[in-house]
């Protein structure tokens, strides 16, 4: 598959604050286009997700990580683990963590290979048909072919479970189980601050929980106990960041939509 431009940088930055960087994959389509997180940290910084895997997120942060990086990936989709191999440390739910090992997920670069039904949900859930049935628009670099694309197996170094503790110093991050959308989804809360990293567990777009391994009965759980956290801003894995009074909104939405 050629035939694709190269882009001139494969990454953007949005600073939120001193401590939080967001990046993202301008020519990733908005199905797969993840939100990677960027946290400072006094001992050690934080990385939420490591998106699809084309250009190197480790050469990309070497100007904002000058201490030791904890990877985490929220949840196994393919968006979410691109690079997690490039890191020392790289932490899972231990539901999920066995899998990235020898990873055989679905992880395609075009619908053409996605089954009808799940295209159609995708389409019918509120995403864009992508053009020519591409989710790239560009490659990194010359001469690559989207047919050798492939999520490199990675071995998890910490498998994490409800309540276990990300700490890198000044900031410590309790991890939240959150099924629904994967098994093992879970997202980083940060109660002194009411910051939580979401993942795909919650964020300002369509949803999806009609995957191969989503859970609809586990994801209604998850909205009910996410309507009860005292958070004051939610970073997800897609889309924008919000507030409360909005996480209220997503979660009892889906509830209508769901919980019947």
């Amino acid at each position: 598959m050629t035939g694709l431009k190269v882009a001139d940088r494969w990454f953007v930055r949005q600073t939120l604050s001193d401590d939080i960087t967001l990046l993202t994959e301008p020519h990733v389509h908005p199905l797969i286009r993840c939100n990677i997180w960027h946290v400072r940290g006094r001992d050690k910084d934080l990385l939420v997700d490591t998106g699809i895997g084309l250009g190197s997120l480790k050469d990309e942060i070497q100007d904002l990580a000058d201490k030791p990086v904890s990877a985490v990936a929220t949840h196994i989709h393919y968006d979410h683990v691109g690079c997690l191999h490039e890191f020392g440390e790289r932490i899972m739910h231990r539901i999920e963590a066995p899998r990235m090992a020898d990873y055989s997920e679905f992880a395609p670069l075009s619908t053409d290979t996605f089954p009808k039904d799940i295209l159609d949900g995708l389409v019918a859930a509120g995403y864009e048909r992508p053009k020519e049935g591409l989710l790239v628009d560009a490659v990194h670099a010359e001469g690559f072919d989207l047919d050798s694309y492939g999520i490199v197996s990675t071995p998890v170094t910490r498998a994490v479970e409800e309540g276990d503790i990300i700490d890198i110093g000044d900031r410590h991050f309790e991890v939240l189980h959150l099924p629904g959308h994967s098994p093992g989804s879970m997202g980083l809360w940060e109660a002194a601050s009411g910051t939580l990293f979401s993942g795909d567990a919650i964020y300002d777009g369509p949803l999806l929980d009609d995957l191969p391994d989503s859970d609809v009965t586990a994801y209604i759980a998850t909205m009910k106990r996410l309507k009860e956290l005292p958070v004051q801003v939610v970073h997800g894995g897609h889309e924008p960041s919000f507030g409360r009074a909005r996480l209220i909104e997503i979660a009892d939405a889906y509830l209508a939509a769901r919980d019947r």
